[in-house]
This record gives C-alpha cells, structure tokens and sequence, in this order.
C-alpha cells in the first residue's frame, strides 16, 4: 500500500522482519527502475515523452520516468509503459519480455511485488 509522505508517494518493501526500521521507496524511483528494464529489452526504441517530461527536459531536468505511470493503492501495484518498437521485432514476444524484466527488476532492486505490468506500444519506429 501506499502511503503520501513529504510530498512524495512511498511504497514500503516485502521485508517486514527488518531489525532496524522500515523501508519506503518512492513510486518515482520505482518509475525510473520500470523505464530502465524496459529499455534494456532487444527491440524497444525508447519511451513516450508527454508535455511534462519534456518541459522537466527544457529545464535541465533528466526525465528518466518518461513513458511510465505506477499505481499503487490497497488492490496492490501496477504500472504503465508507453513505449516505441523497432519495426521487424514479434511485438507479443517483446512485449512479455518487458513484463518479465520489469517484474524482475523491481523486485531485485526494491523487494516489492508489482501486481501488473501493462505494456502499450505507442507506435514501431
């Protein structure tokens, strides 16, 4: 579940048996963690930028959460990412394989589970 601390949407870890505290990790570091696993998948060309994005990248911002938009509330944890193929790749293989590294790699960097990983193809490049 999610919980608004400071400005910022925190997701607490799997590990409730940690000696020494909790630990929460906010949903825009688990964003750039999904735009990064999706992006090393064969056959992704890049993500989908939206006016904001491109307005953090105007100002010296790097937007690293391009194309990515995470859920998290009591039913559990999902994400959406909008992404562009490589024209000539099979898009549901490639497609599973985003779902599989994401999955993996969150879990792997943060000990949390998502629930859901939607992948939409914006368009093949």
């Amino acid at each position: 579940m999610s919980v608004n601390e400071g400005g910022y949407t925190m997701i607490g870890t799997s590990n409730t048996n940690n000696p020494f505290g909790e630990i929460k990790i906010s949903t825009e570091v688990l964003e750039v963690i999904v735009g990064f696993a999706t992006l090393e998948v064969n056959g992704v060309y890049g993500m989908r930028a939206n006016l904001t994005s491109d307005l953090k990248t105007i100002f010296g911002r790097s937007e690293h959460t391009r194309g990515v938009s995470l859920q998290a509330d009591e039913f559990g944890t999902s994400v959406d990412v909008y992404c562009y193929f490589n024209y000539g790749v099979n898009v549901p293989y490639t497609a599973q394989k985003i779902q599989e590294n994401v999955k993996e790699q969150v879990y792997h960097m943060t000990e949390i589970e998502l629930d859901e990983v939607h992948v939409h193809i914006v368009g093949i490049i």
